[in-house]
């Protein structure tokens, strides 16, 4: 078994101040002994408006913010998988999902192929896809230290398919790092990553934002870990005071014993393959 760590932060419009609640828990992981942190969606920032993030997005901070994760994980010797913003035209953003190894390489980048489009009544009003480009392919699951991983992210997890592809590509971790709204966290959250850890007899990791980010915008928290059967296995809440990480082993072992003892055989006569 190799130990996990996953990560609650609350961004905000200042990379400066994000990038230190990032490297607290990087400290904190790497002092825990884990072998990979998973931060949350946007853990760059979270601005106030469109022209704002993608100013945000252009910024030497945000370079710096990414530059001096990847100089960590090589000085901790800890894979990284953190949410941040790139530039994709002249008008729209990525919203990415990067994966840092140990040596401080970017080896993976998973652009996020659902956009959180709501307008809740008494809620938030958030339209994702105004400026930010869906991405052009579905993930393709990786090894890490902790297994074999596949990467999607937020609003993603409405969406079975992709975690369905991901699992007959044998992946054995799902990772959903959020920025979940309050009202659809409450209704929604551990249900939705239940079910897909249950269907797909994987581990989910979900990185969470938590608290308040201006004055528009809050996200619900409660970061989690569940095992292949279901069992929430790390959480945390919505506090949003410190940044804080919660820590799980990961037992390749539990996940093959599932698949073994309760195989999912697909009717494909019947229905597509995923």
């Amino acid at each position: 078994m190799v130990l996990a760590a996953v990560g609650q932060i609350c961004s905000t419009a200042s990379i400066t101040a994000n990038l230190a609640q990032c490297r607290l828990l990087v400290q904190k992981a790497a002092a825990a002994g884990a072998k990979v942190l998973f931060l949350p969606e946007a853990a760059d920032y979270i601005a106030s408006s469109a022209d704002q993030s993608y100013s945000l997005a252009q910024s030497k901070e945000r370079e710096s913010f990414v530059s001096t994760l990847q100089q960590d994980a090589a000085q901790q010797k800890l894979h990284i998988n953190v949410g941040i913003h790139e530039v994709a035209s002249e008008s729209r953003l990525k919203n990415s999902l990067i994966w840092i190894d140990d040596q401080g390489a970017i080896i993976q980048n998973y652009q996020k192929v659902h956009l959180f489009d709501v307008d809740i009544k008494d809620g938030p009003c958030l339209k994702e896809s105004t400026n930010v480009q869906p991405g052009p392919q579905l993930p393709k699951p990786f090894d890490t230290p902790i297994g074999r991983v596949g990467l999607s992210i937020c609003f993603d997890l409405r969406f079975p398919e992709i975690s369905l592809a991901l699992r007959r590509q044998n992946a054995e971790i799902i990772t959903y790092p959020s920025a979940f709204t309050v009202p659809t966290g409450k209704a929604h959250w551990e249900p939705l990553l239940r079910a897909r850890a249950i269907e797909t007899q994987s581990y989910v990791i979900a990185a969470a934002q938590a608290g308040p980010h201006n004055e528009k915008r809050r996200s619900y928290g409660h970061s989690l870990i569940i095992n292949p059967w279901g069992e929430v296995v790390a959480s945390l809440g919505d506090e949003h005071q410190e940044p804080q990480i919660a820590t799980a082993d990961i037992d390749l072992n539990l996940v093959a014993k599932i698949r073994r003892e309760m195989p999912l055989l697909r009717r494909n006569d019947l229905y597509p393959e995923l």
